[in-house]
């Protein structure tokens, strides 16, 4: 079904997307530390996805997987740009080949709501290619604000710059500040700021904003007044660092500054928001438990995140939904809502969540899919392939073979490894794995001549 618009009601689109959030740092995802109201509140006047997952358990493949709507496989976008922490000599495989900008030749989601009438802007992180060729104003948006290559900011005080020492090469990266500002002024904040002003400006148009903030990414540095109420919480209790907690209510006052402006402009009623994040918490600044693991890893921890849809009239405020979605869903949901066609050959991984946001019982989707064929430095994580179908959730270790079962439904820690108990669901799996990876092109690890081993 296409829901048909006429151009003076079109819904309007703000996708809010969070660096490094993880699925347990909301007060609406069961935390008691962070303090949320507004992200909360977006819940209940929406739908709350218990099982809503990105793309990839790093960055930039799960961005790129938002902005086309295919796995990060299929496009070979697999890792975080612009290098991992492959070593030649210590990692016994070599890695997946994968490119390191967005392809211009992808019809990102912004290229196909501006071909139908709407004002396109991009705020924020980008972490999708370089300067010259591959930012958002190269991408479908007609407005660029503080997007930039690299995939955190040198402070998240002004003027925002800093350096950082890439792992693989030993050289230095200069941030140059992303937007203007005064001294004292919080990056969150500003691309607050900017975002209302966008709003206000294009409130009588229909347009898509994509909000991305930099944060909750290290460095963790939040605001001094709100640290001091999290510091004052006993340690045993925390959930997580003062200085991330701090940003995390950051982050929650953006979102409410988004929602108040969208009210008092009064198109708050035709104005679709979702809000997630590109992957899981990093593991120095939170922790996701029962989930295990944390961003890196395909454990759950690691791609479990939270996953909010508000349509105001179409979805029933404070609904839930267990289905399992993921990032490339997002693309043709949004065609849907906004009246526009679909476009199949482009977005060949989504599936619009319509039918789910609307009640609906025709949604149906026979697995999800992950490919990491690559090292990093994050606990708990490994080169590895993920298929999930319904409860079951297996995970192939490239460098080993090693295949591992879990049932979600009983056990989202992933503590009981059932592959010996169940070797025919197991082998059902592990075909349909296999089976995907060869359908979408994934390119596989090799073997490592100039690995030394272990000493």
């Amino acid at each position: 079904m296409r829901l048909e618009a006429t151009e003076d009601q079109k819904t309007n689109v703000v996708l809010i997307l969070i660096d490094d959030l993880g699925w347990k740092d909301l007060g609406c995802y069961g935390s008691t530390y962070y303090k949320t109201p507004n992200i909360d509140r977006l819940a209940r006047e929406g739908m709350r996805f218990t099982d809503g997952y990105a793309a990839c358990n790093v960055c930039s493949p799960t961005r790129a997987a938002i902005m086309t709507g295919k796995y990060p496989a299929r496009l070979l976008l697999t890792q975080w740009l612009p290098s991992g922490r492959w070593n030649s000599k210590k990692n016994k495989m070599r890695e997946g080949r994968y490119i390191s900008n967005l392809p211009l030749e992808e019809i990102t989601i912004a290229e196909a709501l501006r071909e139908t009438g709407y004002q396109t802007a991009f705020m924020g992180k980008w972490h999708l290619g370089t300067e010259t060729y591959y930012y958002p104003e190269h991408q479908g948006f007609d407005v660029n604000v503080a997007g930039r290559d690299y995939g955190a900011p040198g402070n998240y005080f002004y003027p925002f710059k800093g350096s950082w020492k890439i792992p693989t090469t030993g050289k230095i990266l200069h941030k140059a500040t992303p937007l203007k500002g005064k001294k004292g002024d919080y990056l969150v904040d500003r691309l607050a700021d900017e975002a209302s002003s966008y709003i206000r400006k294009h409130a009588k148009e229909p347009f898509f904003l994509m909000l991305s903030h930099y944060a909750v990414h290290t460095p963790l540095q939040g605001k001094p007044e709100k640290m001091k109420a999290y510091q004052k919480v006993t340690k045993s209790k925390r959930q997580g660092k003062p200085a991330y907690a701090a940003m995390v209510e950051s982050v929650d006052d953006s979102v409410g500054k988004v929602m108040k402006t969208l009210s008092e402009l009064k198109i708050d009623d035709r104005t679709l928001i979702i809000f997630t994040s590109d992957n899981g918490g990093f593991a120095r600044a939170t922790d996701h438990s029962p989930l295990r693991a944390n961003k890196g890893s395909n454990y759950e921890g690691g791609i479990r995140v939270p996953f909010i849809i508000k349509w105001p009239g179409r979805t029933r405020p404070g609904s839930l939904s267990k289905e399992p979605v993921i990032s490339t869903d997002f693309y043709p949901t949004i065609l849907e809502v906004a009246g526009q066609k679909l476009r199949p050959y482009q977005h060949l991984d989504g599936k619009s969540l319509v039918p789910i946001l609307t009640g609906q019982p025709t949604f149906s989707r026979e697995a999800l899919y992950w490919h990491y064929p690559h090292y990093n430095q994050h606990p708990q994580s490994f080169p590895s392939g993920v298929i999930r179908a319904g409860k079951w959730k297996m995970i192939e270790a490239y460098e080993t073979g090693e295949l591992s079962l879990y049932n979600l439904s009983e056990d989202i820690g992933e503590k009981n490894n059932l592959a010996t108990q169940y070797p025919e669901k197991l082998a059902e799996l592990y075909a349909n794995l296999t089976a995907w990876r060869n359908e979408v092109g994934a390119d596989p690890m090799r073997s490592n001549p100039e690995y030394e081993g272990q000493k």
